[in-house]
């Protein structure tokens, strides 16, 4: 039950981040209207600077709390612990927003739901923590906890989230 709580924890500093831009986001966007060459976004207009830097910090500050009271056994201490954390937040909302760039290159539309939408957050997050971390984390079983986890967990929040008035779409 340890292991589970273990890699619970681990991911909610992810979890955090990907969700905060939903209610905190709004503004100028990420990609500031840029455009390719064939005139299609860089992001679009659901990516924006105020929820990336928000997401960031509330991913940061979740495992800033989680290292101060839960220190887990993939990092070395709590301040690698704590670092790693933020690093996995500014991960997850790097990937967030390389999933729609791919998602744009595709010609998959704005607020269409795609499947790196699901997964791509929590892929990069991983790597960004990876120098930090002890090999038992990406042990075959964890990761495949946290894929088949996430790929529940987030279309059902995305469903929530649309149902509370928060998003627009359902994913």
């Amino acid at each position: 039950m340890d292991q589970i709580a273990d890699l619970l924890l681990f991911l909610l500093p992810i979890y955090a981040a990907n969700a905060v831009p939903v209610v905190l986001g709004g503004g100028a966007p990420l990609d500031f209207g840029l455009k390719l060459p064939d005139q299609e976004r860089l992001l679009g207009d659901s990516k924006t600077v105020r929820g990336f830097l928000a997401g960031i910090l509330a991913g940061t500050i979740v495992a800033g709390a989680i290292s101060l009271y839960y220190p887990l056994p993939f990092f070395a201490d709590q301040k690698i612990q704590f670092i790693a954390g933020a690093l996995a937040s500014v991960g997850t909302m790097g990937g967030d927003a390389l999933g729609s760039l791919i998602k744009r290159r595709f010609k998959v539309g704005s607020g269409k739901p795609f499947i790196l939408d699901s997964i791509f957050f929590l892929i990069l997050s991983l790597l960004f923590v990876f120098p930090l971390a002890d090999l038992r984390l990406y042990e075959i079983g964890n990761v495949a906890f946290f894929v088949a986890l996430t790929l529940v967990l987030h279309p059902l929040t995305n469903m929530i989230a649309n149902k509370a008035g928060l998003k627009n779409v359902p994913w």
